[in-house]
């Protein structure tokens, strides 16, 4: 799943830059103003994200624009159900991640990617094997000895069916080891009880465990990413340290269902040009999450090999039954 937005040429970059400038309504799009439902609450992670694309395409020289609205409950099923329910016309688009996937798995909705249609994949938050200050183990080669030695006894705190918890499952199977599972409804309450040793092992990110790693309030074994952070330049990968998983919030754009070829193309062009931005790259940055654009094909393809990932595990663990 690497990406990166040096493989489109530059010559590619400039035509799509001009298409976007110069082509405001080259798809019939019936609306001055889209909308982007986001479903979950203001303030969140990807609200932020999106309200920074907002910002920027707002002020690109297009029609339409985008607003975003958040559509929070159902942990982000609400706002999912009303956006595939939407009129495939370009006025409405979804922000969407891994969770459409294990909301599906977990037989909360009755759809997941294959509900709409992809857009494009925009950002990229790598998660962190992350564990509590006062564990016995002190690097990654220890906590897989450990593991290994002691199944099942190493508690990872997680929000059972979501991300949080695939990130645990797809290290088992890949690992050949047993976590013992602490439920947890969200990000929040992981992060409290991982600082103060309630569990041993909790995700984290740079922008959310960063300041605690750098001052030994909790550990950071492996980064899930195909490269080291810039940010955390001497926490190695998963894939260096010999298990081939990469693991991040991926947040994308979709469409509902049966919205027009032109239509995603011109908005994958949008969304393509905000996210060559220079102050929005920056912003994205500080936050540690990178910009690694796809477009409407290799964003399909991407969602379809997710899918048959977790949908491997759901099945192993009996959450999901074909």
């Amino acid at each position: 799943m690497k990406r990166f937005l040096a493989s489109f040429t530059a010559c590619l970059g400039l035509s799509v830059a001009a298409s976007v400038s110069t082509t405001a309504h080259a798809a019939d799009i019936p609306c001055d103003t889209a909308k982007l439902i986001v479903p979950w609450k203001a303030g969140g992670g990807t609200h932020i994200i999106f309200s920074i694309f907002e910002k920027t395409i707002q002020e690109m020289d297009i029609t339409p624009k985008i607003k975003v609205v958040t559509v929070p409950g159902q942990g982000g099923n609400k706002g999912a159900k009303e956006a595939a329910k939407a009129k495939a016309d370009g006025c409405t688009l979804f922000a969407i991640h891994q969770s459409a996937v294990t909301s599906y798995l977990n037989g909360r909705v009755d759809f997941h990617f294959d509900g709409f249609d992809t857009v494009a994949n925009l950002t990229s938050t790598p998660d962190i094997v992350g564990a509590a200050a006062d564990v016995e183990y002190n690097n990654f080669e220890e906590f897989t000895a450990y593991a290994k030695a002691n199944p099942e006894t190493i508690k990872a705190g997680a929000t059972f069916g979501s991300t949080s918890h695939f990130i645990w499952l797809l290290m088992e199977e890949k690992m050949g080891i047993k976590f013992s599972y602490v439920p947890y409804d969200g990000t929040s309450e992981r992060m409290t009880a991982l600082l103060s040793g309630a569990i041993d092992m909790g995700s984290l990110n740079v922008a959310s465990g960063r300041t605690h790693l750098e001052s030994g309030a909790l550990k950071g074994f492996a980064i899930a990413s195909e490269e080291r952070s810039k940010h955390l330049p001497d926490m190695p990968t998963l894939k260096e340290l010999g298990v081939d998983m990469t693991f991040a919030l991926e947040r994308g754009i979709v469409a509902p269902k049966g919205t027009p070829k032109d239509v995603i193309d011109h908005w994958a062009g949008v969304f393509k040009a905000a996210a060559e931005n220079t102050d929005l790259l920056a912003q994205m940055d500080s936050k540690g999450t990178d910009v690694s654009f796809q477009g409407p094909d290799d964003y399909q393809a991407w969602a379809d090999a997710l899918y048959s990932d977790y949908e491997t595990v759901a099945i192993k663990i009996g959450m999901f039954k074909k």
